[in-house]
């Protein structure tokens, strides 16, 4: 009688096994690693010289859009939208790729055309011109500097692909650009999309309620060692500022490992400095993520 019921233990014991791989895998098949996305890339080249004369200031635009062309299983025609609102801005993201990219560099150029024109009326008065050539980002030191010709601008902006899997596409915006003057202004924006909805993610949908001050020491720590120094003093020598009261940006990079948050130059530390990048690996705040989202799921892979 007891071998009996060992035996009936022991298969029900294997059925009940196997219903749990089966469901195991079947939940495991619904959050598939590969996006099936093939990307395209588009590079342009854009020079123009004032009255089209090669002696005069120019304009110059290079740009490199890289794109979802299309995507097996979710909505290739959103991904692409969001693509361009992010790269080239919302004012393009109704057109097809190639229209958005050549309308983007003719405004480049008119907008070029038009700051030359304020300029070339405003600068024999230079006593009365702040008002006018406030768009042309000039500081005051730098007017009182300003030549007989008019500035040469320039302008590079590229997007790369960071991570491509498990229905999201978290991708960098990288901007350079220089409207005369001495500087030129870099700015990186990280961006991740999530291919079921079509939108872009936000921290919310990432993390539970009060993750902002609970990253706060993550953050400061990681700028410390970055930075081999021990104290938040040493990073302000170095010129870094407002360390004791930063906060996560909005501005993350997501992949299977962890968070990845840029800080623009000038957001917390001086221009001089490189853009500092955190990484936070999951094991450090699994216990903010949000339940069921899908930085949740990529935690536990």
């Amino acid at each position: 009688m007891r071998r009996k019921l060992n035996k009936f233990l022991f298969y029900n014991a294997i059925i009940l096994s196997s219903f749990l791989l089966s469901c195991n895998n079947n939940t495991k098949s619904m959050f598939k690693a590969d996006n099936g996305v093939d990307f395209n890339t588009i590079d342009i080249e854009k020079k123009h010289f004032l009255d089209d004369n090669p002696e005069n200031p120019s304009c110059n635009l290079t740009l490199s859009f890289t794109y979802p062309e299309s995507i097996v299983n979710f909505d290739s025609e959103s991904a692409r939208r969001v693509f361009l609102r992010t790269v080239v801005g919302a004012n393009y993201d109704s057109l097809s790729v190639k229209e958005a990219i050549d309308k983007y560099a003719q405004n480049y150029i008119e907008n070029y055309q038009n700051d030359a024109e304020i300029y070339k009326v405003n600068k024999p008065n230079q006593e009365n011109q702040s008002d006018t050539l406030d768009d042309l980002y000039l500081t005051d030191d730098e007017q009182s500097y300003l030549p007989e010709v008019f500035y040469s601008y320039y302008e590079n902006i590229s997007d790369s692909i960071v991570y491509n899997h498990y229905g999201i596409i978290s991708f960098q915006v990288k901007q350079t650009n220089n409207k005369g003057g001495r500087m030129s202004y870099e700015t990186i924006r990280n961006y991740v999309l999530d291919l079921s909805s079509g939108e872009l993610m936000a921290e919310g949908d990432i993390f539970s309620a009060g993750y902002e001050v609970a990253l706060r020491p993550i953050i400061q720590n990681s700028l410390l060692e970055g930075n081999n120094v021990k104290s938040v003093q040493e990073l302000e020598d170095l010129g870094f500022f407002g360390i004791d009261e930063i906060l996560p940006n909005k501005n993350f990079l997501i992949t299977d490992k962890g968070i990845t948050y840029t800080f623009n130059k000038g957001e917390y530390s001086a221009y001089q400095l490189d853009a500092p990048e955190i990484f936070i690996p999951y094991g450090s705040i699994r216990s903010l993520l949000r339940e069921g989202s899908v930085v949740s799921k990529l935690s536990r892979l």
